[in-house]
């Protein structure tokens, strides 16, 4: 009676149910949530974006007032998109071009740019230079700014900007304003030192949604643009392919690690050290040699059984009077009568002969197999 030490089916499958369970769950939840969301998107600034930096609520509010918002998330969008009769919000200025950035600015009627730095200042703006840094809070206009003596407080700071003619409003701690308007051809370019009057988080705040309505409303358009590192348009330099995998996959695969992990440690735990037995039984190093023989002899298979003999010979003679494995049988024949000095005719007869119709005869070629062998072995 054997006793079998490997898990069946049925085993196996009341060990993992319960981890295959658990995760179809994770992933049935997690595809539920994607459905839920629909088409939201992430980012700070973002149109669709319900998150504390997005910008859903101002988009909507342009929307109810009859302004078409054209979300942009690359330079061939926003190229496409701009217009004489539109305005143009550039969120993050200062990872388009110098270049870049004054063709659009030319293209569109207004422009609205979020917290350009020094870089953008010094090659498209160089009038204009950066005053210090202050802190997000409420401040008064105190400039003559239509939008912003309309609007009244509002909640601003960070970066202040300063340059000769253009109008200065909403003054930091160091006297520069957060909010610069310039006049352009045809138009205005205004810069924020802060995005927070545009956010989710603070429109509704002072007169953040007056400021901002009647900056980006002027117009019938507006495109929304949002550069981004991995636009190819703005980068002529290759990036590696870890550039372009978005960070929610390292949290995933994070995720996925540590889950892995578990799973592993709590399978580990349950089924103990690795334990050693002996065998039932002792397996002889000769059982498949004789299982094959008693097999060719319950089928009188002398002539096969034969065929197989002389052919073991016949690859042990190459071997040893270094033939090569393809070497034919007059070669062989030939390499082997020389080696034994016997005829060629009596070694081929034995390496090459008829089939052996018995067990007897099978017996007398297995003998003249050896003697053949044992003679061309000799030195």
């Amino acid at each position: 009676m054997s006793t079998s030490v490997s898990p069946d089916v049925r085993r196996i499958w009341r060990g993992v149910r319960i981890p295959l369970a658990l995760v179809l769950l994770v992933f049935a939840a997690g595809a539920l949530l994607l459905l839920g969301r629909g088409e939201q998107t992430h980012g700070a600034l973002e149109p669709g974006s319900y998150e504390p930096g997005g910008a859903h609520a101002l988009a909507k509010l342009l929307a109810d007032q009859g302004v078409d918002v054209r979300p942009a998330h690359s330079m061939d969008e926003a190229d496409a998109a701009v217009r004489e009769d539109a305005t143009l919000l550039v969120t993050q200025p200062d990872l388009v071009p110098a270049k870049r950035l004054d063709a659009l600015r030319q293209h569109a009627a207004d422009v609205v740019l979020v917290t350009p730095g020094a870089p953008t200042l010094r090659e498209s703006l160089p009038l204009v230079h950066p005053v210090g840094q202050s802190d997000v809070g409420t401040l008064h206009p105190e400039c003559t700014v239509a939008a912003a003596v309309a609007a009244g407080d509002v909640t601003l700071g960070g970066i202040g900007y300063a340059s000769p003619g253009a109008r200065s409003c909403y003054p930091g701690e160091d006297g520069g304003g957060t909010l610069l308007q310039l006049a352009d051809s045809g138009g205005t370019t205004t810069l924020l030192g802060s995005s927070a009057p545009l956010t989710n988080a603070r429109l509704a705040d002072d007169g953040n949604a007056a400021l901002s309505l009647r900056l980006l409303g002027q117009h019938k358009t507006l495109v929304w643009y949002l550069p981004s590192t991995a636009d190819p348009g703005l980068d002529d330099t290759r990036k590696s392919i870890f550039d372009l995998i978005p960070d929610g996959w390292y949290y995933g695969a994070a995720q996925a690690f540590i889950a892995v992990a578990l799973l592993a440690l709590w399978r580990a735990r349950r089924l103990g050290p690795v334990v050693t037995e002996p065998l039932p039984i002792v397996v002889r190093a000769a059982e498949t040699a004789e299982g094959r023989a008693r097999l060719y002899r319950r089928a009188k298979a002398a002539d096969h059984a034969g065929e197989t003999l002389r052919e073991a010979s016949r690859t042990r003679l190459r071997t040893v009077l270094g033939l090569p494995r393809d070497a034919d049988a007059a070669a062989l024949v030939h390499s082997v009568s020389e080696r034994t000095g016997r005829p060629a005719t009596e070694i081929g007869a034995v390496l090459y002969g008829p089939p052996v119709p018995d067990d007897p005869a099978l017996v007398r070629l297995a003998g003249e197999l050896d003697r053949v062998e044992r003679e061309a072995g000799r030195t």
